[in-house]
């Protein structure tokens, strides 16, 4: 799971972010397959116990591919069972100006380094 963030104050939209070179911090937390309890759902509840995380500058993880992101990837995983993952995968996302579509499929394989430096906290 990843969550896309941009400074608001810097830059009016997502798109304008994108294009810059420091424009987005994207947080991903690993899912694993236990069930967990989401009642008055509290976005922090999408966080391990533990918030060790590593680090690196990457891109979007779907085309225009665009050098513009920040990765934190937090180390421990959260729980989740194969229920609550297909109701997830029913949620929609939508981009500025595009139609709402599902969230399957958004993901990127994983991609050699080439020279990134991953640091951890």
């Amino acid at each position: 799971l990843h969550v896309v963030h941009w400074n608001a104050e810097k830059y009016s939209s997502f798109v304008e972010a994108a294009r810059q070179s420091d424009g987005l911090a994207v947080m991903a937390v690993f899912l694993k397959g236990k069930r967990a309890l989401f009642t008055n759902f509290d976005p922090s509840c999408l966080l391990p116990k533990s918030l060790d995380y590593w680090t690196y500058f990457g891109s979007l993880t779907v085309p225009p591919l665009l050098e513009s992101v920040i990765w934190i990837v937090l180390r421990e995983p959260i729980s989740v069972c194969s229920e609550q993952l297909a109701q997830f995968r029913s949620l929609l996302s939508t981009a500025e100006d595009e139609v709402a579509c599902c969230l399957l499929r958004n993901y990127r394989p994983p991609q050699p380094l080439k020279g990134r430096e991953v640091r951890r906290n």
